[in-house]
């Protein structure tokens, strides 16, 4: 199998949570790749700054605010890129939430915001995605970052619905893998699902002692880019359908 991005170049790619952690990490990789890439965030400022290091680069990285609790905001940025940029052939579906509560005494609004962000908002940016690439009979790819909380739950404390989430992404993953089938497209959906990574969302964890003992490395960010960037670069009849990435050490 030769892998290679050559049918990438120029084609358009949407990465969502693009400000930081893995979503910053592939799209400054996919502009390097010669992509046309647009990154979603809330914080748009912190994609701008990502621009002026990728000056000079073979693709481009445009900046769009979107806040993924809201519907509308999506399918906005859907339109404004289609319009703007070309139509979508990538989807990295990154945006991720996770507010630590517990499942006894957790507060609802948590939970809600956690399930809106890495569900429902994957739901959408997804549909809108695949309705784009029927429209231009583009044979695409959908990548969904998943986690190993999506098939195994950790020992650790104030994960509520985060892991159930996570699960959800999986069946999320085979169940459009089935309607694509069902509809004869030759959109490819790949899942993600790494270890524990050094972002953002493990911040408050990460220095804990019994996390430290469960996860003595991190995965960086690069790392999972990396495999993004394999999944992506397989031939046409070639589909990555699960890919589960770990440190040395870890123990779950």
């Amino acid at each position: 199998m030769v892998v290679s991005m050559n049918r990438w170049v120029g084609k358009v790619a949407v990465v969502t949570g693009a400000s930081s952690g893995i979503g910053a990490a592939v799209a400054k990789l996919l502009v390097r790749e010669g992509l046309l890439v647009v990154g979603l965030g809330r914080r748009k400022e912190k994609i701008e700054s990502l621009v002026s290091t990728l000056s000079g680069k073979q693709g481009k990285l445009f900046a769009v605010k979107a806040d993924f609790t809201k519907e509308e905001d999506i399918k906005q940025a859907f339109k404004w890129t289609t319009e703007n940029v070309g139509p979508i052939s990538i989807l990295i579906n990154n945006a991720g939430t996770h507010i630590r509560t517990g499942l006894i005494e957790g507060d609802t609004k948590a939970w809600r915001t956690t399930i809106n962000v890495n569900l429902l908002a994957l739901c959408i940016a997804t549909r809108e995605a695949i309705n784009i690439m029927r429209k231009n009979s583009i044979d695409g790819h959908i990548i969904h970052i998943n986690s190993f909380l999506g098939h195994k739950v950790a020992p650790l404390p104030d994960l509520d619905v985060y892991p159930a989430t996570k699960y959800g992404v999986t069946a999320l993953t085979e169940t459009l893998r089935g309607e694509l089938n069902s509809f004869n497209l030759k959109i490819k959906i790949s899942s993600i699902s790494p270890g524990f990574v050094d972002t953002e969302i493990i911040a408050d964890m990460k220095n804990n002692d019994e996390f430290k003992r469960i996860v003595p490395t991190l995965l960086n960010p690069e790392d999972i880019a990396d495999a993004i960037v394999y999944a992506l670069s397989t031939p046409p009849h070639v589909q990555v359908h699960e890919l589960t990435i770990k440190p040395i050490g870890e123990k779950y």
